[in-house]
């Protein structure tokens, strides 16, 4: 108990040592889980509306292009908006201001009668969503010590395998459904119950999220000691069912990060002030604040992986988004193609020019095959080998190494789907490509926590974030215009931004060993 008593107070690592490992910590993780979660649905939703609502909202590939376009354009305008209010009025109440904006703009979109105005609405979804992607890694991974803390990150990916595997099975059961509700002024039918389906989560994780405390990391750093010493004395009650009064730590000591930067020059009355935003003043100081943590992120010593995370964001996230938003539409193809022309053989490229001059003389489709949502499945079943592999393995082989492994393999994958010739082989490379590369995505997330300071963390993962959504929004829009005119110069782009982004990563320091500043 030495530490409890010396001069300035308990460093944060002993003290949340202190609380234990349990009870807390397990509904945590399942809550964040649920979060993350949800987020994988919300951001692949589309994926299944493309081919449904092609014909309600009269869309070719184009269309589809820019439909799937409009989320991730809200998430480059959204990730680092919700990054600079999770730094500077907490992680908390921010999350669960995404997840109620998404959950209801996601409503509101089921029953949004025209292409214009559904889009706009997507467009809320994702400024919405990729606010609650950004900073459940920071919040979860604020209340780990360090033992622990790279680990319980790492399981997160299961969560996001779970998402990829629950929303084709949710738009099996619910898109074929004979449901078709026509009037003068409304039309209702199962894609849009569907859309409606997968909004509701949302609202229900943000109500049990009420329920848990402020990251106490982000309360020591922004001066409330007590406040974060009562969370604290809160997880070991809760971990070890003792009396918070038998808590060893008495008081918390100041954290590093707030002594060393450009935060100690905002007094903690401004901080508080910042958080509760109730004058003009207190918005003036928030733009000073973000504006001093933005200038910091951009200067030695964080310039560098500032820099580095960014890029590859974008490579990856670029070529992630984008195939994974149109693999049904490209398992759709496949089998349209494949009962026009039984037996025959044929490329990505040659099934997509196959197809679009046989639709072009039919009358629209009105259903999804039932295999588009089989192989969709099977993708996201593909996922949770490595799902598993990450977190029971990272302490031994390191996050660095599976962010290599991922990227450059992902890479060699996206060469490989140019030379498929049957719907066997392409849906194999898909979950091979899906596999790998929602695990980059996932590990990175992981690495962002140990390489910036709370008072920049979630600022940080917010501007690589902007990056990564930029790289979606080109590649969706590149592979909708390419893919009926030359889909090759796509798929040579993506594998090109893999490898990139792949040998970035060598760059990258060793993580999960030091204690979060």
């Amino acid at each position: 108990m030495g530490l409890d008593f010396v001069e300035g107070g308990a460093t944060f690592e002993h003290a949340v040592t202190e609380t234990g490992f349990g009870r807390f910590h397990y509904g945590l993780m399942a809550l964040c889980g649920l979060v993350y979660l949800d987020t994988a649905m919300g951001i692949t939703i589309l994926s299944f509306v493309l081919p449904a609502a092609q014909c309600d909202f009269d869309m070719d590939s184009p269309k589809k292009g820019w439909l799937n376009a409009a989320p991730m354009l809200g998430m480059v305008l959204g990730s680092y908006f919700w990054g600079c209010l999770a730094d500077t009025r907490g992680r908390k109440v921010v999350l669960i201001a995404t997840l109620v904006m998404d959950g209801v703009c996601g409503i509101a979109s089921s029953v949004a009668q025209f292409y214009g105005l559904f889009m706009f609405l997507r467009f809320l979804n994702g400024f919405a969503i990729t606010g609650a992607m950004g900073i459940v890694f920071p919040y979860l991974g604020e209340f780990q010590p360090t033992v622990y803390r790279e680990k319980i990150l790492c399981w997160m990916e299961l969560f996001w395998t779970c998402g990829i595997i629950l929303l084709p099975g949710i738009a099996w059961l619910v898109i074929p459904l004979p449901l078709r509700i026509v009037n003068d002024y409304f039309v209702f039918g199962s894609w849009q119950l569907f859309v409606a389906v997968c909004a509701l989560p949302s609202l229900v994780i943000a109500a049990w999220l009420a329920v848990y405390p402020e990251s106490p990391k982000f309360l020591l750093e922004c001066g409330e000691y007590e406040e974060a010493l009562e969370v604290l004395q809160e997880m070991f009650h809760t971990n070890t069912g003792r009396p918070k009064s038998e808590y060893s730590v008495r008081s918390l000591r100041e954290p590093r990060s707030r002594t060393m930067s450009m935060v100690s020059t905002t007094s903690r009355v401004s901080i508080k002030s910042i958080r509760s935003l109730r004058t003009p003043k207190d918005i003036k100081l928030l733009v000073i604040e973000v504006w001093d943590q933005t200038k910091q992120l951009c200067r030695p010593p964080h310039r560098y992986y500032t820099v580095l995370t960014c890029l590859i964001q974008f490579g990856l996230t670029t070529s992630y988004y984008t195939l994974m938003m149109w693999f049904p539409e490209l398992f759709d193809r496949f089998e349209s193609f494949s009962k026009t022309h039984p037996d025959e053989r044929a490329s990505v490229c040659e099934v997509s020019g196959a197809v679009l001059e046989t639709t072009e003389s039919l009358a629209c489709p009105n259903h999804i095959d039932d295999s588009v949502f089989l192989h969709t499945l099977i993708v996201g079943l593909a996922c949770i080998p490595t799902s598993f592999w990450l977190p029971l393995c990272v302490h031994r082989l390191g996050a660095k190494f599976f962010l290599v492994f991922s990227l450059v393999v992902s890479g060699m994958v996206a060469v490989g789907l140019y030379f498929v010739t049957n719907a066997t082989q392409n849906l194999v490379l898909s979950c091979i490509f899906e596999a790998l590369t929602s695990l980059g995505i996932s590990t990175v997330y992981c690495v962002m926590v140990d390489l910036f300071p709370t008072n920049l963390r979630v600022m940080a993962a917010a501007l690589s974030l902007t990056f990564g959504r930029g790289g979606a929004l080109f590649g969706n829009l590149v592979f909708s215009y390419l893919i009926d005119i030359n889909c090759v110069l796509p798929i040579a782009l993506f594998a090109a931004m893999l490898f990139a982004s792949g040998g970035l990563c060598f760059l990258l320091p060793n993580t999960g060993k030091v204690e979060l500043d």
